[in-house]
């Protein structure tokens, strides 16, 4: 079934699926997206938004496996270890302790910079053909309860930023610390700004990949589950999927957390877990006019749409998407200490926010993504992992990615995100 003028089908239509589709198609490939819900109805949905240089460290870091096991049982912690019964959570923990090393850590985030470094050129690429991308660069404040909290996560920061962007050369502190944002409450002791970083509305991002992939020729289907694929001589040939079979030329993968079942139907293990996230939107007087992102507790606001979209939590409690109120109050509550007293009873929260969330954002023990050939068939390819970076990492995953396919060699930037 497979013929030179089939198209690629991307399974996943999310940031990176739609990216991927969105170059390829700059380059004159036929391409089909099939998406078995709504577009970006994954843990592209209810992201903070967030398009950034500053955050590219791995979930993986010394000390990070100490301190999900101090939070069993304590649903406020900002990383909430709530262990399934089930072995291969416990090897893809183990997994998660060994990449955990300082070694490992340096070494992934080293390569997520990588790779990151050409992301605010490649949206503005985008946007010239025709995204409405909707990035704003307001900064990102980083802000503190603690002013040593502050200036040691500075001083990481500034070690590993290695040219990649700029840093205030120190903290500002209280009361001058609140006056980088309005929205800044008097018990933020310390602060400091990334000067342009960025913010999407992440919905419209890609509603409008969608559309440009269209006009170029594409097709973007929703409500298409992939069942399985046809083989022959070590292709794919086709797609099948519940309105039938699609001839391809070769298959992009790039499904999230639902990717690990689609490769084990091509005989390749997948071991990953759901970080699961939470964020809800709420306005407030006065919204914040940057990015903000709340060191002390993990917890970061977005200014999105007239309101401010409030996201935080790694919940490591199996592959679900089971929605935890407890974990909603606790982001709320967190929040408060930074932004003031913008409610005044957990009770409350129902009726003062609006689009609660719970997204599985997809984690490989290491926590690097993974953009590679499949060893088993060399007409597929996949792309998921990016954790909490995938609105960020979309455009330049979708670049290398289309030109993995279009020479047939990996590019040297994908080395570090290959099947191991």
């Amino acid at each position: 079934m497979e013929t030179a003028d089939a198209p690629v089908v991307v399974v996943g239509g999310g940031v990176v699926g739609l990216c991927v589709a969105h170059y390829l198609a700059s380059a004159d490939v036929p391409v089909s997206v099939a998406e078995r819900s709504a577009l970006g109805s994954g843990a592209s949905w209810g992201n903070a938004g967030w398009v950034c240089l500053s955050h590219s460290a791995p979930v993986p870091a010394p000390g990070v496996t100490h301190y999900a096991l101090r939070s069993l049982g304590r649903p406020e912690s900002p990383l909430y270890l709530r262990p399934p019964l089930d072995p291969r959570f416990v090897r893809w923990l183990w997994r998660l302790w060994r990449s955990s090393s300082e070694p490992e850590f340096r070494r992934g985030y080293a390569a997520v910079a990588a790779l990151n470094a050409p992301t605010f050129e490649l949206f503005e690429g985008l946007a010239e053909a025709g995204v409405d991308t909707t990035l704003q660069r307001p900064g990102l404040v980083h802000a503190f309860l603690s002013a040593s909290e502050a200036r040691h996560h500075l001083d990481v920061q500034r070690e590993m930023a290695v040219g990649h962007y700029d840093l205030p050369d120190e903290v500002t502190l209280a009361p001058d610390a609140r006056r980088l944002d309005p929205a800044l409450s008097p018990e933020v002791q310390a602060a400091y700004v990334v000067r342009g970083e960025g913010v999407v509305d992440p919905v419209r991002l890609v509603e409008s990949l969608a559309e440009v992939v269209k006009k170029a020729g594409g097709a973007v289907d929703v409500d298409v589950t992939v069942t399985g694929f046809r083989s022959s001589g070590g292709r794919v040939t086709a797609v099948r999927t519940t309105v039938g079979e699609l001839p391809c030329r070769a298959v992009v993968i790039a499904a999230g957390m639902w990717s690990q079942s689609l490769v084990a139907e091509l005989g390749v293990r997948l071991p990953m877990q759901a970080g699961k996230g939470y964020s809800f939107s709420v306005e407030l007087d006065p919204q914040p006019e940057h990015a903000l992102y709340f060191g002390d507790r993990r917890i970061v606001a977005s200014p999105m749409n007239g309101a401010t979209r409030i996201a935080g939590t790694m919940e490591l409690s199996g592959n679900n998407r089971k929605l935890d109120w407890r974990r909603i109050v606790a982001i709320a509550k967190g929040s408060t200490h930074y932004l003031g007293q913008w409610f005044d009873d957990p009770d409350d929260l129902p009726r003062r926010i609006r689009d609660p969330w719970v997204g599985g954002r997809p984690f490989l023990s290491d926590g690097l993504p993974l953009i590679d050939r499949t060893p088993s068939h060399d007409n597929v390819f996949v792309a998921t992992g990016h954790g909490m970076l995938g609105v960020t990492l979309g455009p330049s995953t979708g670049k290398a990615l289309a030109d993995y396919f279009l020479t047939g060699r990996r590019p040297e930037v994908l080395n570090a995100f290959r099947f191991r």
